[in-house]
């Protein structure tokens, strides 16, 4: 059995402490490539390859099933709250 989505995303909150998270299992249900959106503050002052590795290392032990991660937004409160502004 693959990583779920909720794995994923019990993960991320687990360590980041997300104030928005996004995840979407693109395998088809099998659990082996996912998409991610993530804002959280412990981003705040890293360059988006930190960033990155923060989510990469918060998924450690899925990584080990997980085939394909595209991380779409790795980013801090302050720049995900324009984007959403946008939207209105």
């Amino acid at each position: 059995m693959g990583v779920s989505k909720e794995d994923v995303e019990a993960a991320l909150t687990s360590s980041l402490n997300p104030s928005h998270i996004g995840v979407i299992d693109t395998s088809g249900g099998c659990g082996a490539s996912f998409e991610i959106e993530i804002v959280s503050e412990k981003f705040e002052g890293k360059r988006l390859l930190e960033r990155h590795r923060m989510v990469n290392a918060a998924l450690v032990e899925e990584m080990k099933q997980i085939h394909a991660l595209s991380i779409k937004k790795a980013l801090t409160p302050s720049q995900w709250k324009p984007e959403q502004e946008k939207k209105e």
